[in-house]
């Protein structure tokens, strides 16, 4: 069954740090660019942060400039994302992507063709 599993979320005090892992199970990964994205309560499904297949490539979202960091492991076909400086604007589900083969990263949704079920991360003021 191919599936991403995102697991590291949680409670945290602002200013705080968390680290994000997804593995990817039963489908290709370490030819794949990945990409992280985060959706609050009422709103959008945004992207985070992207890195290339080679890991030689990274993208992120103004918003988290600075203070997120995005990896990858294809030996152990997981993809990370270090949060740290964590504001309670940054509460949201996350979740972890594989983008469509051949297609470059990118900000929408739509280039990504296999989603992670979430994870909860909240930041309390």
């Amino acid at each position: 069954q191919a599936q991403l599993a995102e697991s590291g979320g949680g409670l945290v005090q602002a200013g705080g740090s968390l680290r994000l892992s997804c593995a990817a199970s039963g489908l290709s990964f370490a030819n794949y660019h990945m990409g992280w994205f985060r959706q609050a309560p009422g709103k959008e499904r945004d992207f985070v942060a992207g890195i290339s297949w080679t890991a030689d490539s990274t993208y992120y979202a103004d918003s988290v400039k600075g203070r997120f960091t995005i990896s990858r492991d294809n030996g152990k076909n997981s993809v990370y994302l270090q949060m740290n400086s964590l504001k309670p604007e940054d509460t949201a589900v996350y979740y972890c992507a594989r983008a469509r083969w051949g297609t470059p990263i990118t900000t929408g949704t739509i280039g990504y063709d296999y989603w992670g079920q979430g994870t909860q991360v909240t930041v309390s003021s």
